[in-house]
């Protein structure tokens, strides 16, 4: 009982910090290096003391234009998604070497030997980040065969 009692000041005070929306904790961007995001962000930006969390919304084959790339090609779609990735990661102050955990979200798994390829060409193979991989029936659009969200920390300077 006595743990319960202590737990529920800490739990009103976490409550209380969301509440605030201390904007000095948490920022959500929209790099002009990725399409412009209509309804949501394209990644949030959390202040961690030492260093800073973004957590990448999912991305898909759209250039900054807000173009497809790689019409049927999943080659093509995944190179394009990593380099929205890698965009809003530099714009951030980090690089690739920062991701630390992808979701991947394709059509058909049976064509990851061609996602792997442009991966890792983009993250260290050697020792790659923490990856979940999951084959879905439909994405948010009928030319899209990909879509991968990730999580990058970023030691600050």
């Amino acid at each position: 009982m006595m743990k319960k009692i202590m737990a529920l000041p800490l739990l009103l005070l976490v409550l209380q910090c969301f509440a605030q929306k201390d904007t000095s904790i948490i920022q959500f961007v929209n790099p002009s290096s990725v399409a412009a995001a209509k309804g949501y962000s394209q990644a949030a930006v959390i202040d961690l003391g030492n260093s800073k969390m973004i957590i990448i919304s999912g991305q898909i084959a759209l250039d900054s234009a807000g173009n497809l790339i790689g019409k049927a090609d999943i080659a093509k779609q995944t190179e394009q998604v990593f380099l929205n990735i890698k965009n809003i990661v530099a714009s951030q102050g980090g690089t690739m070497k920062n991701v630390v955990k992808i979701g991947i979200y394709m059509l058909d798994v049976s064509q990851v030997q061609a996602v792997r390829e442009v991966r890792n060409k983009f993250i260290n193979s050697e020792n790659p980040p923490a990856s979940t991989l999951v084959q879905v029936s439909k994405l948010v659009r009928d030319d899209l065969l990909i879509e991968i969200e990730a999580t990058a920390i970023i030691p600050k300077k």
